[in-house]
């Protein structure tokens, strides 16, 4: 899908420990930048174009994250409780937020990936991309274990709304 290229800037909500920061630090290279936003304190070293911010999403005021960004990256995904529905719904209120910060932050053209837990409310989601993105994709990935509920919604070719 080639989402990573050289010199694009990218935020990274549900960043900790941080292994996608520096994965998309590496792919967008030192032309590049990489803003990474979490509750908790980062548990690596980042290069110089890359840092990660202790934040809460739902708290981040999009005008200081510094944008406009190529691609917004969520991993962000809720403590579970072991209460499935619950914790789909937890998800899911995560990816509206991912999708909230990258309406505000993302340039036109720009793309979107978020985790999400598959329940009732994933149609309701998938759709929400659909309204403000050119193509939207589901992916499962290989490396997810078959009892596992956890996908990726992707956006392609963001379409701000004109308000």
């Amino acid at each position: 899908m080639g989402l990573f290229k050289k010199g694009q800037r990218v935020l990274d909500l549900g960043a900790s420990p941080g292994s996608w920061t520096l994965y998309a630090a590496e792919k967008v290279g030192p032309t590049g930048r990489v803003l990474g936003i979490d509750l908790n304190d980062p548990e690596l070293a980042l290069p110089a174009h890359a840092e990660i911010r202790v934040l809460d999403a739902f708290e981040a005021d999009p005008q200081s994250l510094g944008g406009p960004f190529d691609l917004v990256i969520s991993d962000m995904a809720p403590k579970t409780s072991g209460q499935r529905h619950a914790d789909q719904f937890r998800s899911y209120e995560l990816v509206i937020r991912a999708l909230e910060l990258g309406k505000a932050v993302l340039q036109p053209g720009g793309s979107f990936v978020a985790k999400i837990f598959q329940g009732a409310e994933f149609e309701e989601a998938r759709n929400a991309l659909r309204e403000v993105f050119g193509k939207v994709r589901t992916i499962r990935p290989d490396a997810t274990r078959d009892e596992s509920y956890e996908l990726f919604l992707v956006g392609l070719g963001f379409e701000p709304l004109n308000s």
